[in-house]
């Protein structure tokens, strides 16, 4: 009779074949009942909904959205084709979203559908998909998107209501920047004499400086015989001059949440104590590092003691000779950790000699990553093709519904980032959009939160604050304000976070 521990291996076995045909979404129909209950007892895969599982980690904590957050939108594809085969789209709204490069998990998906119920179906953490019996796009007017069938750019922005302007300016700014002519909309428009939606989209093509394609619009309109009235359907007055469609959207959503995000920044920072000795100030960090590395680890998941920092800076720590040393993870995320705070050293000393922050940022980067991670390297735990750079598959951010960049976007971004922190002259937006917008990218494999961190504090020594550590004991209200600016586009709780710390 086969062991239990061999049963879940034949187990584990049937859910690998399953993947490795690329898919982390399961009907009950794909493997037998006994596997799918020895599966789901050891915490492999979990249930969405009846008949419906994706695969998970064992050991996940209750409440950890993760494994589900990473398979929304292939389950949500999976589920839809398997309930509606083609006859089924994705709302404008959620549309223009997606052109615009926004992979936010929703609360509530809208998807219209031939045969559709007009009702909610709950899925996990709070999440739903609402199918509405409405009439579809014309084929010409649908594409698809990594599997999803959704409307093309120029029929969403001709079918979405003036709110969609106003709740999601950034994401809207980034698709008609992305439009190449007016032609696409404009046959939409004309076809059914779509009067204040064409009014609509002059207003809106004004606001980001696209005066020729509002006038093209407005030309074929009134010579249909059509009286145009344009209005605006951004809440605020002032235009965007924004890059035009040989730019990545993904660079244009970008700036445009800079500018936005910096114009919504209005907590109440102290004054910086205008600290200009380099030496007095690195001398300093060396005070603060047990404390730092020790909340910014700890910040991360790592169980680590300022005990285990100070061997590891005293050089006590050695995993050539002591194997306990050598397998502590956590030690050799200390040591990672320390030798990227010398790193950081550097920076902070040219960026208190007057050397621009953005570019300081921009040349060291990398460094500091693979400081951090280069003792994990040569003690065989990471890959050395981790040390890299940028990386190269989708990273989830655990409890976060943000999705961050896909790969490609990542290498458009990088460089719009370190242009931007280059070009800022507001030291308080250069230090919160700093930390955000790089989190907001997750540009590497790991370490993001740490890098952010030192990358913070090097934009908070720039403009002659002390170096800044976040505490564990935060880390809920830190998570919480990261959460709101990803997902919500509001920066203000984390502007007051960094400030009422600062204050502390």
């Amino acid at each position: 009779m086969a062991k239990p521990n061999e049963k879940l291996a034949e187990s584990l076995r049937v859910l690998k074949d399953l993947q490795d045909q690329g898919s982390a979404v399961f009907q009950t129909q794909d493997m037998s009942r006994t596997h799918m209950e020895r599966l789901k007892q050891a915490g492999f895969i979990k249930q969405v909904m009846r008949g419906w599982y994706l695969s998970s980690r064992p050991g996940e904590r209750d409440g950890d959205t993760t494994a589900w957050y990473a398979a929304y939108w292939e389950f949500c594809k999976t589920y839809l084709t398997n309930r509606f085969e083609t006859a089924w789209c994705l709302s404008p709204q959620q549309s223009l979203l997606l052109h615009a490069g926004d992979w936010t998990v929703p609360n509530q998906l809208l998807v219209r559908a031939k045969g559709a119920s007009n009702k909610s179906t709950g899925l996990l953490h709070g999440s739903s998909i609402y199918d509405v019996a409405a009439d579809l796009p014309d084929a010409t007017d649908q594409t698809q998107l990594n599997g999803l069938r959704i409307y093309t750019l120029d029929a969403a922005l001709v079918a979405v209501p003036e709110a969609f302007y106003r709740n999601y300016p950034v994401e809207a700014r980034t698709c008609l920047a992305a439009v190449k002519d007016a032609s696409g909309v404009l046959r939409l428009l004309l076809e059914n004499s779509q009067v204040i939606r064409a009014g609509r989209l002059m207003g809106a093509l004004r606001s980001i400086e696209r005066n020729d394609l509002a006038d093209q619009i407005e030309s074929a309109m009134i010579a249909a015989g059509n009286k145009v009235i344009e209005t605006n359907p951004f809440d605020a007055d002032a235009a965007f001059a924004i890059p035009l469609r040989d730019v990545s959207p993904y660079v244009n959503r970008i700036r445009l949440l800079w500018a936005k995000m910096k114009a919504d920044i209005d907590a109440d920072f102290p004054e910086p104590a205008r600290q200009n000795d380099p030496d007095a100030f690195i001398a300093n960090m060396d005070v603060v590092l047990p404390s730092d590395a020790y909340h910014s680890l700890s910040i991360e998941g790592y169980q680590v003691s300022y005990d285990l920092i100070e061997k590891v800076r005293s050089g006590d720590w050695n995993p050539d000779m002591i194997a306990s040393d050598r397998e502590q993870r956590d030690a050799l995320a200390a040591k990672g950790y320390v030798d990227a705070f010398e790193t950081v050293k550097t920076s902070v000393r040219d960026v208190m000699h007057g050397e621009n922050p953005g570019e300081i940022v921009k040349r060291d980067l990398q460094t500091w990553y693979q400081a951090l991670f280069g003792q994990s390297v040569q003690a065989g735990i990471l890959n050395a093709a981790q040390l890299a750079g940028y990386r190269n598959h989708p990273v989830y951010i655990r409890g976060s519904q943000h999705v961050p960049l896909n790969v490609e976007a990542v290498r458009d971004a990088m460089p719009a980032f370190f242009n931007l922190l280059r070009e800022e002259t507001d030291v308080i937006a250069r230090v919160v959009l700093g930390h955000f917008i790089f989190v907001y990218i997750h540009p590497f494999p790991d370490g993001n939160g740490r890098t952010a961190r030192f990358l913070m504090n090097v934009m908070l020594a720039a403009a002659g604050y002390p170096w800044l550590v976040i505490k564990v004991e935060q880390r809920d209200a830190y998570m919480a304000a990261l959460e709101a600016a990803s997902a919500n586009q509001d920066i203000k709780p984390f502007a007051t976070f960094l400030a009422e710390s600062l204050r502390r």
